[in-house]
């Protein structure tokens, strides 16, 4: 296993692919997953490029400092783990709060970016009320009682009925992740409001949309890739976890696009 370890807190990455001067791809992870969660990427993607994969503070293996967190210091994780393992610059794709973190990257950032992938993500996610209530709610009763209501957000019955394993284990990492890192993954979305601030992206963007995202609708997305210098949006089938729902129309989707 792989740590990087700063001052307050390790984080824990992954490198998959030939590491013989091909282009970075970064992945970004949602909140309450792991970096798992990118596993119907990287057999298509590391012949590509060099893919890197991380647990975000609190998640995963990578240990919790404790909250609050606000999104800036998320996306200085990521120009850390950069700084750390040598990386000048990286395609980035993001999903949910790892969208939300590619957006900041890119604004304060861009320079360390090439083409930026966002997905199931907005440039503002819920309302600091909603927020504040799923921290009460976590505090309370734990992660374990939110994962009925998890799943529903995440995937469509469809695809549940049908991939019952892949979903129990994407549910049980969100039931195992640390619940400060939840919390403070939470606090970072109840501050983050990008959208103003995403006009001044001028990377190529890619926007990608679950067709039935109850947690980020298309037009979300749709509002990111208007909204930015160089973006365009797709739809995909599917729900929040897109990537995992939809992966084969995903990947190509990916290589398309940071080919291009």
């Amino acid at each position: 296993m792989a740590y990087l370890d700063l001052p307050s807190h390790r984080l824990h990455y992954r490198i998959d692919g030939d590491q013989s001067g091909k282009p970075w791809l970064l992945f970004c992870n949602s909140l309450g997953t792991d970096l798992s969660m990118w596993d119907a990427q990287v057999d298509d993607l590391s012949p590509h490029f060099r893919v890197l994969r991380y647990d975000r503070r609190g998640h995963g293996r990578s240990s919790a400092p404790p909250p609050r967190y606000g999104l800036s210091d998320l996306g200085e994780d990521v120009i850390a783990l950069m700084d750390g393992l040598g990386i000048e610059k990286t395609h980035f794709c993001g999903l949910s709060i790892g969208g939300l973190t590619g957006q900041w990257l890119g604004v304060q950032a861009g320079k360390r970016l090439d083409r930026i992938v966002l997905c199931a993500t907005a440039a503002r996610i819920g309302t600091a009320e909603g927020w504040a209530a799923r921290i009460d709610s976590v505090r309370a009763g734990g992660l374990a009682a939110l994962t009925a209501a998890t799943a529903e957000r995440w995937f469509s019955p469809a695809f549940a009925d049908s991939h019952r394993e892949t979903v129990d284990r994407v549910i049980e990492s969100f039931a195992a992740t640390s619940t400060d890192g939840y919390i403070g993954g939470c606090s970072a979305l109840a501050g983050a409001d990008l959208r103003e601030e995403i006009a001044e992206i001028a990377n190529p963007l890619l926007a990608i949309s679950g067709e039935g995202d109850p947690v980020c609708p298309s037009a979300d997305l749709e509002n990111i890739a208007a909204r930015v210098k160089r973006g365009r949006h797709q739809s995909l089938p599917g729900r929040h976890i897109v990537n995992i729902e939809s992966a084969a129309l995903f990947n190509a989707a990916l290589l398309e696009f940071l080919a291009a």
